[in-house]
């Protein structure tokens, strides 16, 4: 049984989301005594990146025709080079839409949202997301082979160092489908669906001018700051930061929703969350239904000083 895996990388450079999709195809391998096949497509990052995760073997694409991202074109590279029954994928924008093409390409069957290494690989079972986020389900396949992807910040990225060797593929396929309107990505220094931790406003903020104390806690924490559809639609923050049904699906060990009052489309997004912590001065805001832990008051009040609490912490 080989294992492959698409390494996604972000203009030349591995992310977080590739390191854990080559960790559960590590994982994978080891439960079918096979290895790792790493495929990346124009990468500037160095293999050694993904043989510390458990990629013994790294494809590399180079193709000048693949510069702009196209699902069709990419997915026709990896079928060029991945001959394995099980494709493991990031659960990432651009990744979950070469998925199903490739599982088309090849009469394989398509499991997204994985959270776990699979039960069993005959017939293949593995544990996945439903309902947007809301139930599990465990998915059972008896296809030839399966195209996986692997929610973010589920798994892990566990380090499983192996000795690598590397070959370069060039290609040149066919994109000339592809036509870039706009390609708007975040400014943050964090990538928001990477984030383990998040710091998410609302209206409840008032304006964009305070939202200064929740760069701050985010600062402080280590983490992503987020927002309501409402915030990015009048511009308080970007469109980047938008969370929800209508924006970015995100899974952090810890979200931190401010002054947000917890609409259905807003859940959606975040209800993947490990959890969930709800400042709001509405006691009967529908988000302490769906909280962790919550707290009613005055987030000017709050935030100031739950932050110099946490820098206190960390002396």
């Amino acid at each position: 049984m080989a294992v492959f895996v698409y390494a996604e990388n972000i203009n030349g450079v591995y992310k977080k989301a590739a390191f854990e999709a080559v960790s559960y195809a590590k994982a994978i391998a080891d439960k079918a005594g096979d290895t790792v096949t790493a495929i990346s497509v124009n990468p500037t990052d160095s293999s050694d990146l993904l043989y510390k995760y458990g990629a013994s073997n790294v494809i590399n694409i180079k193709d000048e025709g693949l510069k702009s991202f196209s699902a069709k074109a990419y997915a026709q590279a990896v079928n060029e080079v991945a001959n394995g029954n099980i494709i493991v994928f990031p659960h990432t924008t651009d990744a979950s839409s070469i998925a199903p093409m490739l599982a088309i390409m090849n009469g394989h069957s398509l499991i997204t949202n994985t959270l776990e290494a699979p039960k069993s690989l005959s017939p293949f079972q593995v544990k996945r997301r439903a309902f947007s986020g809301k139930g599990f389900m465990h998915a059972k396949s008896e296809a030839a082979g399966a195209i996986l992807t692997v929610s973010q910040n589920a798994f892990g990225v566990k380090e499983n160092s192996v000795s690598g060797s590397e070959e370069v593929k060039n290609l040149s396929v066919a994109n000339e489908d592809t036509k870039v309107i706009s390609h708007e990505q975040s400014s943050g220094k964090l990538d928001l669906k990477e984030a383990e931790i998040v710091v998410s406003a609302g209206r409840g903020l008032k304006g964009p001018e305070n939202w200064g104390m929740i760069e701050e806690l985010a600062n402080v924490l280590g983490a992503a700051t987020a927002c309501s559809k409402p915030v990015s639609d009048i511009g308080w923050r970007p469109h980047t930061e938008h969370v929800g049904q209508t924006g970015k699906a995100i899974s952090p060990n810890l979200y931190i929703a401010v002054g947000i009052s917890g609409a259905i489309q807003h859940l959606a997004g975040v209800n993947s969350s490990k959890t969930i912590v709800v400042i709001n001065s509405d006691a009967e805001a529908p988000f302490f239904k769906s909280a962790d832990y919550g707290v009613v008051g005055d987030a000017f009040q709050i935030i100031p000083a739950l932050t110099e609490k946490i820098k206190a912490l960390k002396g």
